[in-house]
This record gives C-alpha cells, sequence and structure tokens, in this order.
C-alpha cells in the first residue's frame, strides 16, 4: 500500500531549507572510473567504465535542500503544500517540474512493471529527453498486470500520472517531478486494452520490470516453468492474464497478423543476459501455443540486454511528510532513490529507440559489452545487498546503512567482494574493480536513503540463484575460497524459517515462500534439493556442502552477528 501522511501533518507542513542551483548550462558530463585514482570527464560515446555516483543530469534551476543540522541560515518558507497534479505544476516554487506539452508526446515505449524502481531509473532518463533535447515521440504507458498493483494505480490517476523523485545524498536532497509517463492502464480491470496498447503501430519498444521471479526460469533446466500455474493459466488462455508472456505474446500475434514489425522487448530488471532470458522464455511460451509465431519473433524480434543500477528503497510515510514540508507538493507517491544511476545498454532494437545516449545512457554495440559491466555490478553489488540482507536481518538491524557502518558487516562485506568475487569477474580497460567496490561501500553507508533490509530480503528465490551461488559454483570449479559466500547462502537458508533470532516470526516475501519455508524448517540442508533453484554442482560438491553445513550450525548456536565475526 502506498503510504499515508496523516492530514493534520499536511495542514501543518511548513519548511526552513535552502535551495540552491545544481545544474549549470550544459549536460552534465559523466565521470567514470579510470584505472587510476583520478577521475576525468570522457564522453558518453568512450564507454570505458563505471559511472561514479553523480547528481542526475538536472533541469535548470532544478533545486537541493540540505540535510537538517540544526538552524539554517537564510531559510525559505514553504507555503501550504499543493497536491501533485498537471493543474498545479506552475504553482509548485521548490522543485523542478517538466516544462515540455505532455499531451504532445506520442507514447512510443509500453512500461510493464511500475513500481520503484521504473520510476527511479527508465522514467526519469525518458524524462530528461522529452525534457532536455525535445524528444516527442518516446513517452511512457505505465502498466501493471495484478491486482496487487491497484494502489500505485490510483496513486498515479488523481495525480495525471506525475510522481516525484526524491535524490537522497547527505550533503542533500532534491526533488523533481517526473512527467514522462502520460497514461497508464491497469490490466485487471481492462485486460483487452493493455494487449491493444501493445500491438499499437505507435508502440515501438515494451520494456519491463517484472522481478527475477516474474521471468519463470526454471534454474536447473533453465527452461520455462511450463507447470507452473501462472505460466499454465496463461498458455490455456485465461483472461486476465497473470504473467508478463501471455500479454507480449498475445500482441505480438496481433503485430503479426497485421502484417506489422515485432516491438523490441527490452528488460529493465537486475539479471544477468537478461535480454537473452526473455527471448527465451518468450519464445518457448509462443512454441507452445502457435510455432509459426513463435519462429517470427525470432527471425524477427529484438530482445537487447542491459545493466542497470540504481539503490530505490521502498517509500514511507515519512518519505511524504518531508516532501510535503520541505519542497511543498503533495504527492500520493513519491519514490525515494540516490544520486548514483548507470544503465548500459546494448543497441539492439528492431523498431526504432530513443536517443538514449543525450540522456547519460551508456549505449554499447553488442551482449559482451553489456555482460562485463553487468556481471561485475551483480556479483559486487546484488551479492553484497543480499549477505548483508539476510545477515543483518538475523542480526537484529533496521537498515543497509546501519549494517555497512558496523565494523563486523563492514570488513566481512570488503573481504568478500576482494577475495571471493573480484577474482572472477573480467579485466576491462579503464575500470578499477578496486575503484568499484571502495563506491559500494559509500553508497550502502547513505543514512538518508533509509534503505531497509526487508526490501533487500524480499524475493531471495530469484535473487541468490542470481549473485551469488553463481560466484559460488565458479569457486568450486576454480578450487578457490567461497566460505563467506557460502555463509550469505546459510544466511538466507535460515532466514527462510521466518523467525528471528528472538524467536519472533516474520513473514517472507517471496513467490516461493509457502514451499521454501516449509523445506527450511525441515533442515536447512533440505534446500539443496530444490531443483528449481540448485544445480547438481552444488548440491554434489562435498566442500560446498561442508562450509554451508558449518556455517548453519553457527548461525544456529552463536546467532548472526558472531558468526559474521568469524568471517571477516
Amino acid at each position: 500500500m502506498p503510504p499515508q501522511i496523516p492530514k493534520n501533518l499536511l495542514r501543518a507542513a511548513r519548511a526552513r531549507a535552502v535551495f540552491h542551483n545544481t545544474r549549470p548550462n550544459r549536460r552534465t558530463p559523466i565521470l567514470r572510473f579510470q584505472s587510476t585514482a583520478a577521475v576525468q570527464p570522457t564522453p558518453v560515446e568512450d564507454f570505458p567504465g563505471y559511472i561514479l555516483p553523480q547528481n542526475f543530469p538536472r533541469r535548470p534551476h532544478e533545486k537541493t535542500t540540505p540535510r537538517k543540522t540544526g538552524t539554517m541560515p537564510h531559510a525559505v518558507e514553504v507555503n501550504q503544500p499543493l497536491k501533485l497534479n498537471s493543474q498545479n505544476l506552475s504553482k509548485l516554487k521548490n522543485v523542478t517540474v517538466p516544462t515540455y506539452q505532455r499531451k504532445n508526446v506520442k507514447q512510443g515505449i509500453v512500461h510493464v512493471g511500475v513500481g520503484g524502481f521504473h520510476r527511479a531509473h527508465l522514467a526519469v532518463y525518458v524524462d530528461t529527453l522529452l525534457e532536455q533535447f525535445n524528444v516527442k515521440d518516446w513517452s511512457i504507458c505505465g502498466v501493471d498486470l495484478l491486482p496487487f498493483a491497484s494502489p500505485m494505480r490510483d496513486a498515479l490517476r488523481k495525480q495525471d500520472n506525475l510522481y516525484t523523485a526524491i535524490e537522497c545524498a547527505t550533503e542533500g536532497s532534491s526533488a523533481r517531478v517526473i512527467g514522462s509517463i502520460t497514461d497508464y492502464l491497469f490490466a485487471p480491470e481492462n485486460c483487452e486494452a493493455v494487449i491493444a496498447k501493445m500491438a499499437h503501430p505507435d508502440t515501438h519498444i515494451v520494456s519491463m520490470t517484472v522481478t527475477e521471479s516474474g521471468y519463470y526460469v526454471n534454474e536447473n533446466t533453465h527452461e520455462l516453468m511450463y507447470d507452473h500455474p501462472d505460466i499454465a493459466a496463461d498458455l490455456a488462455g485465461e483472461m486476465p492474464g497473470r504473467t508478463v508472456f501471455g500479454y507480449l505474446y498475445a500482441a505480438m500475434v496481433r503485430r503479426y497478423e497485421a502484417g506489422l514489425r515485432p516491438f523490441t522487448v527490452m528488460s529493465c530488471d537486475n539479471m544477468q543476459k537478461n535480454g537473452d532470458i526473455s527471448r527465451k522464455m518468450l519464445l518457448e511460451f509462443a512454441q507452445r501455443k502457435n510455432p509459426e509465431v513463435a519462429t517470427w519473433i525470432a527471425e524477427n524480434g529484438a530482445f537487447p540486454n542491459s545493466m542497470v543500477d540504481r539503490i530505490t528503497p521502498r517509500t514511507h510515510d515519512d518519505d511524504k511528510v518531508k516532501l510535503a514540508d520541505q519542497f511543498g507538493v503533495e504527492d500520493a507517491w513519491p519514490v525515494v532513490t540516490e544520486t548514483f544511476s548507470q544503465w548500459v545498454l546494448e543497441d539492439k532494437f528492431v523498431d526504432g529507440r530513443p536517443p538514449f545516449e543525450k540522456a547519460g545512457v551508456q549505449v554499447v554495440p553488442n551482449t559482451h559489452k553489456v555482460e562485463e559491466y553487468e556481471l561485475i555490478k551483480l556479483r559486487l553489488l546484488n551479492a553484497s545487498h543480499s549477505a548483508m540482507g539476510y545477515a543483518g536481518y538475523l542480526g537484529g538491524f533496521k537498515y543497509i546503512h546501519e549494517v555497512i557502518s558496523d565494523p563486523i558487516f563492514r570488513q566481512y562485506i570488503f573481504n568478500m567482494m576482494q577475495e571471493e568475487v573480484k577474482p572472477l569477474l573480467p579485466e576491462i580497460p579503464g575500470v578499477s574493480v578496486d575503484d568499484y567496490c571502495n563506491t559500494l561501500i559509500g553508497r550502502f553507508s547513505n543514512p538518508t536513503l533509509k534503505d531497509e533490509l526487508p526490501r533487500i530480503c524480499l524475493g531471495g528465490s530469484g535473487k541468490i540463484p542470481q549473485f551469488i551461488m553463481p560466484s559460488i559454483a565458479e569457486q568450486i570449479q576454480a578450487g578457490g575460497p567461497l566460505r563467506r559466500l557460502t555463509l550469505c547462502a546459510a544466511a538466507w537458508f535460515r532466514y527462510l524459517r521466518g523467525i528471528d533470532e528472538n524467536g519472533q516470526a516474520f513473514k517472507l516475501d517471496d513467490p516461493m515462500a509457502e514451499e521454501l519455508q516449509a523445506v527450511a524448517r525441515e533442515g536447512g540442508l533440505s534446500l539443496l534439493q530444490v531443483k528449481s533453484l540448485f544445480g547438481d554442482d552444488l548440491r554434489n560438491d562435498k566442500r560446498f556442502v561442508a562450509e554451508l553445513t558449518k556455517a548453519l550450525e553457527s548461525l544456529e548456536s552463536e546467532g548472526a552477528r558472531a558468526t559474521v565475526a568469524k568471517y571477516t
């Protein structure tokens, strides 16, 4: 549910904040990791390395407000907060607002999964293109497929699909109204409208953030889970559809019958080879429905791979209160994020694309270039998040910044990155993995994000096989160190019991929660027998099984923090 602001706080909201312009009158240059400690501006087209933490390209006169640390000089009084909608845009004085004519922009992108990450990432890049580069054909029609997304539908509709992106940093926060989502469709109430929109000739890209579990990949066979109830229902043609593949296929059939090109399917999920996986799963789905259509998609479609990166915590009540208090905006569901943002995107589109490069996207020529970047990101950032999340939650922490501020956890995470993950990563000219690791520690340490551990822990059945197990499998083959990585897997196994170290039960947020919790309570190692998650290479390796057993026993007898101390 969207966070709720007490009405008395809205009525009383006033602010004292210092606002200042943070953007020069030209596009902010992209800064990247160099092979030395020095960092120099580099042209976008060269793509030599990772983007350093930076403010997103801002519009002229975009405002920031320093974190409150007492009485601030030169305070600016914020009047009664205004409800966010098109009518009030010109009246908002302390945030950056879109000035382009939103009604005159074609919706060239249909995006499935209008959650926090989409609204902090792709939608912000597109907003930059619409605002700063006069792009006319590439606004977004947002789509949600499942009933649980109805609060997002309600929040966006009453705000004319506008929302606020709050960028949080220790030195100050900024607020920016995003206007790139110019329409929104809710499939449970009108699935036909969603299919028709995807099939429309003006739709050139269907993008998606449906999380790892939304791809229905059997991690053991690497095939589509045909026997999953959701996939089975969509294959049977039940409506409304339950999966993204049911809608993609239905729209592709209409384009095929109309003699149109396929649209490009662009995954924006945190998965290695996200485009390849999207292609494989859709083709397997289509093959079961109509082999002729499957062949047409395979021969004519495009599924670019990409690497996406921006930490986006859940939005809470106090975020809404602070937005009203400090910036004068009453927003039903703002998105909170960091200043860092990166997107590496394969230039593989079948029906045109926006000039993403102008907004700071690293558009690269082939899958191999994407893989180099995404491997580093998934194995370091996402794996470290998981390692902090499960052990940290068991250890009684609430936020990521609290975990990484603990010297024991900090040393554990840093050494895991340096000693067990870094040796497995490719060497990319101009990229310093050491610099990237140090940057990650800084990003994790940002207290203004208040990134809660339950967000990090949700959906582990889709994350652990992607972020942790591949490194363990490679270290098994190489005979290298894997004990810290194995501790992360053990902490997840222990977490799946749904009972913390004080004996208090908590709810698991995972598509496989019921099955995994039952198995976890039988005994931790039993989880290795879940063949949809773990392969024979892991189950049958004596060293890994021994390390996992030792870590589980220590977590059970000594607790998370004492166990982590033995793995620093």
